[in-house]
């Protein structure tokens, strides 16, 4: 699931005039006008099936007529059909070599096919034609951005800001960039800016996105407050119940985080993820009886390798320490690369008396090629505890 703010960028209307024919003197001319003209009406009405027949009569009149195979490739389009666009895109260009409707028909349709790498050669064809088009420029900084060319992204981005400085696709998508490369104080300035200018109808987006950042960036004391004003405006939404309930975990308010865990479950009772997280919140308060029944629960959903940490974190928490290393010592057997496994289980050894155990657990990791400071940290602290010894 993903709550990217996703904003459709489509020529308005006013914006880029629909292809219509302009009419000529002869009356053959006058009436691929006509024709066109109703066609885009069918279109804008949702009429499609109208606006394909409309569009076919005019190639009744003139074979690989432009505005035909353009209104036929629009046709497509509107109904996802996006292969069968692209080939009457691609069969307008072949006779009409440069048609703009054409090519910006064909790039949207591989944008829409994920081939964002054609979308690009195509949209920037357009651009030798309009290069101050922002339409097109965003959605060439979209692709940019879906192929991970940060630089070029980037730069789209900044070229429309340059030309626009509050247009919302370009504020939005660079947003969605620096986020995407973990510049989230970057991502923050952006989004920020987008709530300003919308500060009396914001989309709930532009907060759960603005709340994010302050969670990545762990100041999550900030990212409460965007995420509660979001929660007013839809309480049942799950990104923000997510949002606030991360947030209260990273500040360590566990009894206020398992409130809007149980609101999610409430709604979507078989997460496995939302229930080994509720699960850790009560046992981080000591909760062990109802964390093991959310642990559970996860468990006879799909194993979860949190779940049975918890599970195993519970039975250590108890002093049950052979039962903790016997769980941990089967998880490692699956995951030999997950460095917190072997802490917890070098840790329990220490608790358990069993001093060589827990260095031979953590020196088992270093032999799985992973490099980890907490791991060599805890390996020299007993190494050099004589309290140990």
């Amino acid at each position: 699931m993903s709550d990217e703010l996703k904003i459709e960028n489509d020529f308005p209307m006013e914006e880029i005039q629909q292809p219509v024919a302009e009419a000529a003197e002869d009356g053959k001319s006058t009436q691929i006008a006509e024709l066109s003209k109703k066609g885009y009406q069918f279109l804008k009405e949702n009429r499609v099936d109208d606006a394909i027949a409309s569009f076919n009569e005019i190639l009744n009149i003139e074979d690989n007529n432009n505005y035909a195979l353009v209104g036929l490739g629009d046709s497509e389009r509107k109904q996802n059909h996006f292969r069968e666009a692209v080939n009457f895109y691609s069969k307008c260009l072949t006779f009409h070599p440069g048609n703009n409707y054409a090519l910006f028909g064909l790039a949207d349709c591989y944008k829409a096919l994920n081939q964002y790498h054609k979308a690009i050669e195509i949209w920037e064809q357009y651009l030798i034609h309009d290069d101050r088009n922002i339409t097109v420029l965003t959605r060439v900084a979209d692709a940019y951005r879906k192929i991970r060319d940060f630089n070029k992204s980037k730069q789209f981005y900044l070229k429309v800001l340059d030309m626009e400085e509050n247009n919302a696709y370009a504020l939005i998508g660079i947003g969605h960039l620096y986020y995407d490369f973990k510049e989230y104080k970057d991502a923050l300035y952006y989004w920020t800016k987008m709530l300003e200018i919308n500060e009396n109808a914001v989309d709930i987006r532009v907060l759960t996105s603005i709340g994010n950042c302050h969670r990545k960036l762990k100041t999550f004391d900030k990212g409460v407050k965007y995420f509660e004003r979001a929660l007013e405006m839809d309480p049942e939404n799950f990104y923000v119940l997510f949002g606030l309930a991360d947030c209260f975990r990273g500040m360590n308010q566990q009894y206020r985080s398992v409130e809007y865990w149980n609101k999610i479950l409430k709604n979507d009772p078989k997460n496995k993820v939302i229930l080994t997280r509720a699960g850790d919140a009560y046992r981080n308060t000591g909760d062990y009886e109802t964390a093991t029944e959310y642990y559970n629960k996860a468990m006879n959903i799909e194993f979860d390798i949190y779940a049975a940490l918890g599970l195993a974190l519970i039975c250590k928490g108890e002093g049950k320490y052979d039962e903790a290393i016997e769980r941990l010592s089967a998880l490692i057997r699956e995951n030999q690369k997950n460095y917190r496994l072997y802490i917890d289980l070098a840790d329990c050894y220490l608790k358990n008396n069993q001093k060589e155990k827990a260095v031979e657990c953590l020196k088992d990791f270093h032999k799985t090629g992973m490099k980890s400071q907490a791991i060599s940290e805890m390996l020299s602290k007993i190494m050099s505890d004589k309290s140990l010894n």
